[in-house]
């Protein structure tokens, strides 16, 4: 459902990205845009996030899975904070999160968040 031009107080509260979400969400920093309907009504949207290039990326390791690993707890291991999932899933790129444990055997790259140096 899309804020309430008229009453700021349905905006959700910005952060100094100018979205409203945390430092460690991977929508931070990605500028809205508003829409105009053909009515009149504004409705506001996050901007697309591109995914950054996994050989971009800096591989701090690597992970064989096991059956009934997830990429939450992936995340908890090896990043600290279940979470961070999604910059498993950046390295590994896949359509589907779920993607990356489905497939005992498969080897997953575990890296730096994009834009932290490190890569050799």
């Amino acid at each position: 459902m899309a804020a309430s031009m008229d009453n700021p107080l349905d905006a959700p509260a910005l952060t100094r990205s100018g979205t409203a979400y945390p430092r460690s969400s991977r929508y931070y920093g990605i500028a809205t845009a508003v829409y105009t309907q053909a009515d009149g009504e504004q409705v506001t949207y996050l901007r697309r996030r591109l995914l950054p290039r996994p050989d971009s990326l800096a591989e701090i390791g690597t992970h064989t899975v096991t059956a009934g690993e997830r990429p939450d707890l992936l995340a908890a291991r090896y990043l600290g904070n279940a979470e961070q999932w999604w910059q498993i899933a950046d390295a590994n790129p896949v359509l589907d999160p779920r993607e990356l444990t489905d497939t005992p055997g498969r080897t997953l790259r575990i890296t730096l968040p994009s834009g932290v140096p490190g890569n050799g």
